[in-house]
């Protein structure tokens, strides 16, 4: 059987290895484009998929023997999933690989607003280190602190708890989170309160984002959100760019209405250089790196890699992220569709 590749630094000699010795054959193109996309997968029975190029339903339909594909992170919001369960095919992520990275970054961000480090760096470098400083003096009155703050966590999931974890040890007054999908109990455990949406916004002072990317979620944080959060508000998104609507953001942020955010995504990725969000000076970006680290790249492309020969011979992956395909998967085989004609469906009793 086929494994498509991307070609690009992130598939590790070992993870091709890892392959070989598996008996599969690889399939490794560049992809720049939808057209050189399909033309990657319309032989192969599974692929390591990635943000870019977006795996589309066009994309999908174009395949006849495709049956998973294996997206690094938790995020699979560039997969058409309705399509994929449609069509028989899996679509599976790593969940947990790299929450340590995402919420440090978080962390990273917050702390950099609140103690302006780039701000103090750069004219450190250019030569305005003194007490006498007209620039200097101002930062000694200005900087900010965590403890005794509300942080307002809005997703509750494996990423957010290890965000409460870490800012929990700098004192805030209160940890609290919105989240439908999280018990209390567990929420309990963290040391976090559950509220609505609309009470996180107007009590916390730190707002920092951590939910996935789906209709519930576009532009949960809006004009009418921004107008519910106080003026001294610092805003952090390390989860994925359409939370935000960037028209707003950039609104609430030109007009001081909330103090100043820093995101590591953005709606539309790359940010084209004449964005005018990034001419504002309480704006912190990177650029979609908080999940990486040397350790969680190796390990995600390694857990990529065994959920698509898992699923090739027969066993259940490490995480799936549409188990509805599982039935759809059922009635393709009773009714000899070929795309699973030459591999046994995988244990679905299994906790997936």
């Amino acid at each position: 059987m086929k494994v498509a590749l991307i070609a690009h630094g992130d598939n590790a000699s070992n993870v091709k290895d890892l392959f070989y010795r598996e008996g599969f054959e690889l399939i490794e193109k560049e992809c720049t484009n939808e057209e050189e996309y399909i033309e990657l997968l319309k032989d192969a029975d599974g692929a390591l998929i990635y943000l870019h190029p977006p795996t589309t339903r066009k994309v999908m339909e174009a395949t006849n023997h495709l049956k998973v594909v294996s997206r690094g992170g938790v995020g699979v919001d560039s997969v058409d999933l309705d399509a994929a369960t449609e069509l028989g095919i899996c679509v599976c992520n790593t969940p947990s690989v790299n929450t340590t990275e995402v919420a440090d970054h978080a962390m990273a961000l917050l702390l950099s607003i609140t103690r302006k480090i780039s701000d103090q760096n750069e004219l450190v470098k250019k030569g305005y280190w003194s007490e006498n400083s007209e620039l200097i003096q101002p930062f000694r009155s200005e900087l900010g602190r965590i403890a005794g703050n509300v942080v307002g966590i809005i997703g509750l999931g494996n990423i957010g708890k290890a965000f409460s974890t870490r800012i929990k040890g700098f004192g805030p007054s209160k940890i609290i989170s919105y989240d439908p999908y999280i018990d209390r109990t567990t929420a309990d455990l963290f040391g976090v309160e559950l509220v609505d949406l609309d009470i996180l916004l107007k009590e916390s002072d730190f707002i920092t984002l951590h939910a996935p990317s789906n209709k519930e979620t576009f532009h949960i944080i809006n004009e009418e959100a921004f107008s519910k959060m106080k003026d001294n508000c610092i805003l952090i998104n390390t989860a994925r760019g359409p939370l935000i609507d960037p028209s707003a953001l950039f609104n609430a942020l030109k007009n001081n209405i909330i103090f100043a955010a820093g995101i590591d995504v953005t709606e539309q990725e790359p940010i084209s250089a004449e964005d005018p969000l990034l001419n504002l000076n309480n704006l912190i970006i990177t650029p979609h790196t908080a999940a990486s680290s040397s350790l969680a790249r190796e390990f995600t492309t390694k857990k990529q890699a065994e959920n698509v020969i898992r699923i090739l011979k027969g066993k259940a992956p490490h995480g799936l992220a549409n188990p509805e395909v599982i039935k759809n998967i059922f009635l393709m085989k009773e009714m000899g569709n070929n795309r699973w004609d030459d591999v046994e469906l995988f244990d679905t009793s299994l906790n997936i």
